[in-house]
This record gives C-alpha cells, structure tokens and sequence, in this order.
C-alpha cells in the first residue's frame, strides 16, 4: 500500500521522484516511503552495503544526544530537517526523559511534513513547522517557532544528517552560524554528517546514484564538518565517528564508519 493509498499522503505528491526523506525512512524499516524510494534505496545498499546500519547509527546517535541534553537541562528543541516520523522520535525520547520538554519539527518535504502533522496533531508539547533549514528566516522569524521555542532559555538545536543536503555554494557554515546566533547562551547544538573519507570509492557511487532523487547528498571531510560547530565548544568526546560517541554500553561498540557526530554547547 502506497502512503497516500493509506490516507496520510498529500494525495498530488510526486510519486515518480524519491525523496532522501523516504529513502532514510525505508533504510529504517519505515512504511511510510513509496516504490521509487524504495527502488533507490536499494541501489544505494548495493553501493554501500552497510547503509542500513549506518542509518541506524545515526538514528542511535540521535537517541543518545537527546537523552545528553535533556540531563544538562535543555526541555526545548528545534529539529531541523526532522524527516519522516518513525519509531524513536526526538519528542518521544525526550519526553520518556522529562514530560516538559518540547520540540518543534522543521522540514520542506511535504510527505514528511504531512505525516508529521498526522502523527502529532495530539501531541501539544509538539509542532510542525514547513520550512526550509537552509534559509533561517523563515524558520527563525515564524511566529509559531516564536510563539512554541522560549528563546530567552536554552534550546537544544538539532541538525541531524541534515546538513548533507545543503550544496557548498548554499554557505552551510553560515546556515548554523545564523541558528547560533540566534540562540541564547547555554544552547546546544547536535549534528551528524555523512562522509567520504572512510571510503570514497563507495561514497562516490552513493552520491551519484542520489543525484536522481529530489535531494542529491553532500559529503564533507572532518574539517569541514568541524568548522561547522564554529562558535560553539565541542563537548567529549568531541567531534568523532557516531560508535564513539558517549555509547550506551560505555564503550565503543562495532559500528560502520562514515558518520561523523557531535554535541556542542554555545557560552
């Protein structure tokens, strides 16, 4: 059954081109993607054949950065580029932690969006906001962003595999330069990449293969991909590959490379 055969769907969405946000959807195990998705994601795995657990990871890292930020205080997020709901969500693990938080999604692809309002149309710690992450303004001067995010109390900023999407000449830097700004001390600020250097022949493929999808990926080095916490302090482990990062067992578990994570908070 297709999604908009289930009733969720915008029944004039473009079934013919898949959307990044329903491939990562399928990856997870998700329903809610349709067949040319589906198609694409597995010509993806056949490139990388460790793509399902390389979208796993970064859905555990979300998990685990969540729960961080919660125990340093933060009850408000902004996710953006937040995708197709699926089990795990950042309101979920936030909430099972401390009941007050609340989180305001943020996303461009109609089908996420859609689905998003569907799921959370009962949830009043939770919104829904359709925006694109890459001009800050519309998601920073919205009156429903003003009205749901205290911006004189910390946030807990979100950009998860989020950034991957943005092209070089779109200023990446400058995109989260201009949430830092806006947020008040004490924020944070997490963010998982995707990355060439672990294995660029594999990458490479990837990326061309995404280049048929409505959202073409964007990988970028260490270095690049630590500039983009400029003006905020990395906490440990600092910037690393996502097994590394605070796992819940307390040390490193096996895990595919090629995501790079982090937390960091703003003075």
């Amino acid at each position: 059954m297709s999604a908009n055969e289930a009733g969720w769907g915008p029944k004039d969405v473009d079934v013919t081109l898949p959307s990044a946000a329903r491939v990562y959807d399928y990856l997870l195990g998700g329903a809610h993607n349709f067949k040319v998705d589906r198609d694409l994601a597995e010509q993806v795995i056949q490139l990388l054949p460790t793509a399902r657990q390389v979208a796993s990871a970064n859905r555990a890292f979300l998990r685990r950065a969540v729960r961080y930020l919660v125990g340093q205080g933060i009850t408000q997020f902004l996710d953006l580029g937040s995708g197709s709901p699926t089990y795990g969500n950042v309101h979920e693990i936030a909430q099972d932690a401390d009941s007050a938080c609340r989180v305001l999604y943020v996303d461009y692809d109609e089908v996420a969006v859609a689905h998003s309002q569907m799921l959370l149309a009962d949830n009043a710690a939770t919104a829904v906001l359709d925006a694109d992450l890459t001009r800050p303004g519309d998601v920073l001067d919205n009156q429903l962003t003003r009205e749901f995010l205290d911006f004189d109390r910390p946030i807990g900023l979100l950009m998860i595999a989020s950034l991957i999407y943005v092209r070089d000449d779109q200023d990446p830097r400058g995109v989260v330069a201009a949430y830092r700004d806006a947020l008040p001390a004490g924020s944070y600020f997490a963010l998982s990449h995707l990355t060439a250097d672990h294995d660029p022949v594999a990458m490479a493929g990837v990326v061309e293969v995404m280049k048929n999808s409505q959202d073409p990926l964007y990988f970028r080095s260490y270095e690049d991909t630590l500039a983009l916490f400029d003006g905020f302090e990395l906490v440990e482990p600092g910037l690393v590959d996502s097994p590394i990062w605070r796992p819940d067992a307390g040390r490193p578990e096996p895990g595919p490379e090629g995501l790079y994570v982090g937390v960091a908070r703003k003075r």
